[in-house]
């Protein structure tokens, strides 16, 4: 597809945009004001609003190699604290997707170059891990599996942020959930942690306030 097509996709969504509501940019121009900040893959294939039948306006969206929350990202810590503290979001939906390549790359042991650097906080969940992955006998059955403790861990990542645990201090209500999608169906499976408070955040990782 060549760069002039894209422009000429660009009037046509705009045009059905308006047709469908004539004051929709009006309005996004004016305020965003989205419950839910995603977490999720850069995978081209993982189309955060439409999968979730939302708006523009309706999400907030942080996208990374493998859907990872590593304590020193500034990048991913500024938007954390934007959708927070600023949009006041209520849920951070942590979302993987199975067969990620992220997480498949994590466990060939193969050098792959820079990224490497960044698959090391997926390998760590692997080590965490191991036994448990090396009980499953089909090579997709260990990548989905990690997929699914990855999600896991990257939740309980923000959970231990200082910004999560003010917010909580503050009484603001926000709710992590860890979900993984299917590619092959289109569908979401939530995996069943849902923070809500510092009671649920290991000791050693509650911070005084």
């Amino acid at each position: 597809m060549d760069l002039p097509k894209l422009f000429e996709n660009n009037r046509e969504w705009a045009r059905r945009m308006k047709e469908a509501d004539p004051d929709v940019f009006l309005k996004l121009s004016r305020i965003q004001r989205p419950d839910y900040l995603w977490v999720g893959c850069s995978d081209s294939r993982v189309p955060a609003n439409q999968l979730l039948g939302l708006a523009p306006g309706e999400l907030f969206v942080h996208r990374n190699v493998a859907n990872i929350v590593v304590h020193s990202d500034l990048n991913f810590l500024s938007v954390l604290q934007f959708a927070v503290e600023v949009l006041e979001v209520r849920h951070i939906i942590v979302c993987g997707h199975y067969g990620c390549g992220g997480v498949r790359a994590a466990l060939d042991d193969r050098a792959h170059g820079l990224i490497d650097n960044w698959l090391r906080h997926i390998r760590d969940v692997r080590a965490a891990h191991q036994q448990e992955l090396d009980r499953l006998d089909d090579e997709e059955a260990r990548i989905d599996r990690l997929c699914e403790l990855n999600v896991i861990q990257q939740a309980r990542n923000i959970a231990v942020t200082n910004i999560v645990q003010n917010a909580w201090a503050r009484g603001t209500p926000v709710t992590i959930h860890g979900w993984i999608y299917r590619l092959n169906d289109g569908l979401l499976k939530d995996l069943g942690i849902e923070i809500r408070g510092p009671e649920q955040v290991p000791p050693g990782y509650r911070l005084a306030q």
